[in-house]
């Protein structure tokens, strides 16, 4: 399902409009006309409420207008509070606000803080709220007026249904501009908005509906949106039944490079979930003085020991022969647990630079990466980094707040700054490519914030790729995945403590059931937008 910025909102309803020839007030008609389908499935006994519509002078609250015409010829107790001077309105929000002189529906204009005022306890008494405030075009911070009256409305504690989107939501980010309305549902047109999919904009939503107001497939098709929803069908469409001679040559074989003192079980996790991903052989690099280690640790992957440090991680001396190891390999996953000695660096820097096969960088791997990030530039094949919001900030010398505050765009531009494919985690993964395309996955829960679930992601990830999967392939599926991995654990032992080594138990069953069409579960079908005809 593609996602839109409000810029790419914009040119499809330019388009649609001028070359099309499709009216802008057919399009607000339609628009209007779809919200009032959702509220009132949402409220089959609609006529027993009292409804208010809260308007701003764009054309978001020209569809609150719309909205609220259909809502009074079906004879609900309605009533519209215009945000500004109603002389200040202007095309086709001017004239569906005309109309609703014409049809005798109830209005009145608040202007201003003062007269906002005296209709606060009149206004106290709606029991449901249309949101048409302010649209996706908001850019800048909620202040003054408008800011009193979405406070008015959060504390009203009333349903909420939002057009288009929440009125104070940033619609590219998903983050709030200063203050926000909490909606319990939101009408949007189209297509969903990135701001509905992202955290916390997805909370300040509530369930998504999708309306369709006539935009033509082709004018979208043409438009390109460079943001996509992962989906269940699209991901259980890209993961190939295999052969029935299928052998293990054949499924591939994965080097994973991991591991130090005090962290063998990020490297035998790595290992063990590229397994259950479907990688027919894994063989496990680490240092010597882990092997009588780890051996115990793993039983299908082999272990190779490797030259160390005198601290007993990895040394830069293991280069040749990691790269050498790499000559029948299909995949290298580089970094967890694997420290931050200086000699490990250099090694990190190196393999990245020249192995010949993609390379899945990770944990320690991507902060011994941040001290010198222009070497993924001068890497001979695709490399997929996996860091989380911390580690992105390292990579690019910021702080982490900085980077949850625009997630999608921090992943975009390193992606395509540095010709590489990257996984930002966290709750709505972001899947960037270099291309500047971008997905964002809808599976997972709180219960993942738990040590060594990155370890787990790398395996499965890296396991696709030894199965011969492109590394754009492998890193949409094995997100995806994991995510429902940790669904299906959450479903059946509860929504917090189990571990990262239960997620990696799960994931033959998660294949399975995405394969055969039983993984929806019924809270995940809250995180899809829902299609609504027009």
């Amino acid at each position: 399902m593609d996602l839109l910025t409000a810029d790419e909102m914009r040119e499809m309803d330019r388009q649609t409009i001028e070359s099309f020839g499709l009216p802008a007030r057919i399009l607000m008609e339609n628009a209007g006309r779809g919200a009032t389908r959702v509220l009132m499935s949402y409220f089959p006994d609609l006529r027993h409420y009292c409804v208010g519509v809260a308007a701003g002078r764009g054309n978001n609250g020209g569809d609150g207008f719309v909205l609220a015409r259909y809502l009074f010829q079906h004879h609900i107790d309605v009533k519209v509070y215009l945000l500004t001077d109603s002389a200040k309105l202007q095309g086709h929000a001017a004239e569906n606000f005309d109309l609703l002189a014409k049809l005798g529906v109830p209005v009145v204009e608040l202007p201003d803080e003062e007269s906002f005022s005296r209709h606060r306890s009149e206004m106290a008494h709606k029991q449901i709220w249309v949101d048409a405030i302010l649209g996706t075009g908001l850019s800048s911070e909620v202040k003054g007026y408008f800011k009193a009256v979405i406070e008015f409305i959060n504390s009203a504690n009333r349903p909420v249904l939002s057009v288009d989107i929440p009125s104070g939501l940033h619609a590219d980010t998903g983050q709030p501009c200063g203050i926000c309305i909490a909606a319990k549902m939101t009408a949007t047109f189209a297509f969903p908005k990135i701001g509905h999919i992202q955290l916390p904009g997805a909370d300040y939503t509530g369930r998504l509906h999708v309306v369709d107001i006539g935009i033509p497939p082709y004018i979208a098709q043409k438009t390109a949106p460079g943001q996509h929803l992962l989906d269940y069908e699209n991901i259980r469409e890209r993961i190939a039944p295999r052969p029935s001679d299928m052998h293990k040559g054949g499924a591939g074989h994965l080097l994973v490079v991991a591991g130090a003192p005090g962290k063998t079980g990020a490297a035998a996790m790595s290992a063990i979930s590229a397994m259950r991903a479907g990688a027919g052989l894994v063989t496990l690099g680490i240092p010597k003085n882990l092997n009588p280690v780890l051996e115990p640790q793993v039983m299908e992957p082999m272990t190779i020991g490797l030259p160390e440090t005198a601290a007993g991680g990895l040394s830069d001396k293991a280069a040749d022969p990691i790269l050498d190891l790499l000559s029948d390999k299909r995949c290298l996953a580089l970094g967890p647990g694997i420290g931050t000695d200086p000699a490990t660096a250099r090694l990190v820097h190196r393999l990245i630079q020249e192995s010949q096969v993609p390379v899945v960088v990770d944990a320690d791997g991507l902060n011994n990466l941040a001290t010198e990030p222009d070497i993924l530039i001068n890497s001979c094949s695709p490399v997929i980094l996996t860091p989380h919001p911390g580690e992105m900030a390292r990579l690019i010398g910021a702080f982490p707040k900085e980077v949850q505050a625009d997630r999608v765009g921090c992943a975009r531009r390193f992606a395509e700054s540095y010709n590489v494919h990257l996984v930002l985690k966290g709750a709505r993964t972001v899947i960037a490519h270099p291309d500047g395309h971008v997905h964002i996955n809808p599976t997972g829960n709180p219960g993942m914030a738990s040590g060594g679930m990155g370890d787990v992601l790398t395996g499965l990830i890296s396991g696709f790729i030894s199965q011969g999967y492109s590394p754009e392939e492998a890193a949409q599926i094995g997100v995806f995945l994991h995510g429902a991995a940790a669904d299906g654990v959450s479903e059946s032992m509860g929504a917090f403590g189990y571990t990262a080594s239960d997620v990696m138990r799960q994931i033959p069953t998660t294949i399975k059931n995405l394969m055969t069409g039983e993984i929806l579960p019924a809270h995940d079908l809250q995180r899809i937008p829902k299609q609504e005809r027009p």
